[in-house]
């Protein structure tokens, strides 16, 4: 995948990060174990998955800021590994120039 490839789909998938984060910013204190559907942080268009987290399974994968959430079938091997797999989801580590733009697009950064 050509770099400029590479950028746009970590942008992508750094803009639905940016979103799950509000959805998370939006929980009720005390919800903390109560899944939400968070968006399937994947650079596919037109994906509107939703995928059940708990805010303590989500903060997990936002340990890393080259870590997203996605549906599994949605990575791409050209620019993401998979780290974990889970019934639900899978977590992708972007890798190359995608992990630094992800680095830098990190809005915990």
């Amino acid at each position: 995948m050509a770099t400029g490839d590479q950028y746009r789909a970590a942008a992508q998938e750094s803009v639905f990060r940016s979103v799950n984060e509000s959805i998370e910013r939006g929980q009720w204190p005390g919800d903390e174990y109560q899944p939400v559907a968070f968006r399937c942080e994947c650079a596919r268009l037109g994906c509107n998955q939703l995928i059940p987290l708990t805010r303590e399974e989500y903060e997990r994968v936002r340990t890393n800021p080259q870590w997203f959430v996605m549906v599994s079938g949605h990575e791409l091997h050209a620019v993401e590994i998979v780290v974990s797999t889970h019934p639900d989801y899978i977590v992708v580590e972007k890798r190359g120039a995608a992990g630094s733009v992800a680095e830098t697009m990190d809005p915990r950064s």
